[in-house]
């Protein structure tokens, strides 16, 4: 699977929003400033590649027009063969939300819902009809369609509440990385009993639990050497270590898990990345 991690559209100069995924609070992508469009991107891996899934980390969804982003999101699942991900937030920064020019900050958790129900119907009638707070249309034709049917599946990103409910009631797996201070899911307890939430809040929705999927994210994958503390943190230590922690996961029932190995490469450098790739390879991966 290629995730691409983009999900600014810019990035302001000047931050007073708290990011959620440091203790301090800071956005780490603030001194560069560097930023690819998601659509974009995932359109050039779409071509580049024939089999991998290609998925959003995270479309901010009130940050694009809805019926462009639909259109958008559509011709690509068309052109990769029906291989899209829709990961989707509702964002955290207000100066970007200021600076795009989109619905208010303090709306998008019914912003991001509401988009998602136009998207799901764009997708999927011959006659898209939709009448809301934030989007309406009628009368119109939306083509083509998605390949994938009913629709490419949406992943919300995302460890609060709203977005356990979010994931629940309309969208088709749970994205939660375990770095968030505010709602840590950093450990199996942590994160089974978010997993508990989600299914009782599905099965009240008349949902089947079963059917959402659950994608971890872990920013702490370190390989060192054995780390025989009570409070080893998972995904660091050796590679027997993290292989049983994966091992660990899955019988949770995580359904797909994301390691951010580049983030152990200064400035993003594509050797040491590829070094690292290589270390897991042999060191992990061959272990689970």
């Amino acid at each position: 699977m290629f995730i691409c991690d983009s999900p600014d559209i810019l990035v302001p100069k000047s931050i007073d929003s708290d990011y959620p995924y440091t203790e301090t609070g800071e956005f780490p992508g603030s001194a560069s400033g560097q930023a690819m469009e998601q659509i974009t991107a995932l359109a050039f891996m779409a071509g580049a590649t024939k089999t991998i899934r290609l998925a959003t980390s995270v479309l901010i969804v009130p940050h694009r027009n809805p019926l462009v982003a639909a259109k958008a999101l559509a011709t690509l699942d068309v052109l990769s063969g029906g291989r899209l991900i829709v990961g989707v937030g509702v964002g955290w920064c207000r100066e970007e939300f200021e600076a795009v020019g989109c619905e208010p900050f303090d709306e998008r958790g019914a912003v991001t819902d509401e988009y998602i129900r136009a998207f799901k119907e764009l997708w999927t009638s011959d006659n898209p009809q939709f009448e809301g707070k934030y989007v309406s249309f009628s009368d119109i034709w939306f083509l083509p369609k998605p390949v994938q049917k009913p629709h490419p599946p949406f992943w919300v990103g995302g460890e609060s509440r709203p977005a356990i409910r979010r994931a629940a009631t309309l969208c088709d797996g749970w994205y939660p990385i375990g770095n968030n201070p505010a709602f840590p899911v950093g450990t199996p307890e942590a994160l089974q009993n978010g997993m508990e939430r989600l299914r009782r809040t599905a099965e009240r929705a008349g949902r089947n639990p079963d059917e959402i999927q659950i994608i971890y994210r872990s920013h702490d994958y370190r390989i060192t050497g054995t780390d025989t503390s009570d409070d080893r943190t998972r995904f660091t230590g050796s590679g027997e270590q993290i292989a049983g922690d994966i091992r660990e996961y899955e019988d949770m029932g995580v359904s797909y898990l994301v390691l951010d190995i580049a983030r152990l490469s200064a400035d993003g450098n594509l050797e040491e990345t590829l070094g690292h790739l290589e270390d897991f390879t042999t060191q992990v991966a061959a272990r689970v």
